[in-house]
């Protein structure tokens, strides 16, 4: 017997084909049809996101006696079973979807309640468990989706970013103890500058990051406030009035944050200002992210014509036609990849223009790019500690020949010989290609008192 390659199953619209082993319906095959867009799909975060979502829901109905116990019970476990990623293949609907991701919710929706059905005992066709009557019971895509952006991004950052940003932060301090000794020449502008160790340049890396860690922790708490129960426009429509916070207790339970009901549902709906200011935030990383790795790169140019201060670990050959060539290629790569989120950080605040009057209905954008973001970050820190800044060694010797050459000591001067004579000084070894030592001792300036305050030790 030859089995089908396709079924027939109906929506509002009329019937539509289905492949046989598609565990969606209708409304999902039409988005398929519909935005054949980009092949990009929302991550496992946010699908996991929005397993919780509808076991929560359906514990919630089944608790306030909306939702019978067998069709409960069988809800929830097919969306336990899409929280462990099981049906993820499933999850078919391109980020370039419907307004506010419709079509997303309902996909989540079909797959719940054609697997649910299956728990029961019934065919795919028989709708034992009904997508929206059922699985969509008292939501709406316009509470679940914002409410799966908000529960995807928290996990995201708890599990992934915020654990690699502390790596990052505690191999930055280590390295400026490590450091702290060595003495070499600053640079402001691009030029020589008076004299700092190189463990309190990095010890400014440090405590950037610790910065950005204070402000995303920030930013993860306005997560925690959801609009679930508000359905379509934040009124509740045909949800009991215990479902919001027996839905939300029950995400908070499963996800282990402290998940809660909005101060404002209507306000929570209407914008997505948590996942924006998430993201705002992570361009903040990018940012700073260019600033250190730039450093780095600048820092360890060479390894015979450039500063050549430090050195990095070498991972791979860097040119396929120099030989013996190595380049900074982690550093390099973490700058792209910052570029990624700044890039991503505009698309995300355009799509917050989106929000008019109740609801955003660009979120699908919002989620890909915020999700997107947390992930390259997440891999990239980890991957720029373990590759680079662990195994980053000082060229002390190189560290000193720049700094006895930087003319910029003479500011040490200024309480001696006044600014103005302090300059020619300067000038004068710039122009005859001497040190200052020997310009000083030509002027009968070298003194005992001067030769201590030349001391770069004394200056740092």
């Amino acid at each position: 017997m030859t089995v089908p390659a396709y079924r027939t199953m109906s929506d509002p619209l009329g019937e539509v084909t289905i492949p046989a082993e598609a565990l969606y319906g209708p409304q999902t095959q039409r988005a398929v049809e519909n935005f054949p867009i980009s092949g990009l799909r929302l991550p496992r975060a946010f699908i996991r996101a929005q397993g919780i979502i509808k076991a929560s829901a359906a514990a919630a109905n089944r608790r306030t006696g909306q939702l019978e116990e067998t069709i409960a019970q069988a809800i929830i476990q097919a969306a336990e079973e899409v929280i462990e990623g099981k049906w993820d293949a499933h999850f078919v609907v391109d980020v370039f979807q419907a307004g506010a991701g419709t079509s997303q919710n309902m996909n989540a929706n079909e797959v719940i309640a054609l697997r649910a059905t299956e728990l029961l005992g019934g065919t795919r066709e028989s709708r034992l468990v009904h997508p929206n009557d059922h699985v969509n019971l008292a939501q709406s895509t316009n509470d679940t989706i914002p409410t799966a952006i908000n529960i995807s991004t928290a996990e995201m950052l708890q599990v992934h970013l915020l654990p690699s940003l502390r790596k990052l932060e505690q191999a930055l301090w280590q390295k400026a103890e490590e450091l702290m000794p060595v003495i070499k020449a600053g640079r402001t502008h691009l030029q020589d500058a008076v004299p700092i160790r190189l463990g309190q340049e990095f010890s400014g890396y440090a405590q950037t990051v610790s910065h950005l860690l204070t402000r995303l922790a920030e930013a993860q708490e306005g997560l925690y406030e959801i609009a679930l129960g508000g359905n379509a426009v934040g009124t509740g429509i045909n949800a009991h009035p215990r479902y919001a916070a027996y839905a939300i207790g029950e995400i908070a339970r499963r996800t282990g944050m402290p998940f809660r009901e909005a101060t404002n549902r209507f306000a929570a709906m209407q914008n997505t200002s948590a996942a924006i200011h998430v993201h705002a935030v992570l361009k903040q990383l990018a940012l700073h992210l260019i600033k250190i790795t730039s450093d780095l790169r600048l820092l360890s140019s060479g390894p015979r014509t450039g500063l050549a201060e430090l050195r990095l670990p070498a991972v791979q050959p860097g040119s396929s036609i120099m030989p013996g060539k190595v380049n900074p290629v982690i550093l390099e790569m973490v700058y792209m990849v910052a570029a990624q989120v700044i890039g991503n950080d505009m698309s995300v605040t355009m799509a917050g223009v989106g929000s008019q009057l109740e609801i955003n209905v660009m979120m699908p954008l919002i989620a890909f790019n915020l999700l997107f973001s947390i992930t390259i970050l997440s891999n990239a820190i980890q991957v720029l500690v373990d590759k680079c800044i662990m195994g980053i060694e000082a060229n002390e010797r190189q560290c000193t020949a720049w700094l006895e050459a930087s003319l910029s000591l003479v500011t040490a001067l200024n309480p001696f010989l006044g600014y103005d004579r302090a300059a020619a000084i300067a000038k004068k070894a710039y122009a005859e290609d001497k040190s200052l030592r020997q310009v000083l001792q030509e002027e009968g300036l070298w003194t005992p008192a001067v030769q201590e305050a030349l001391d770069p030790a004394r200056m740092v």
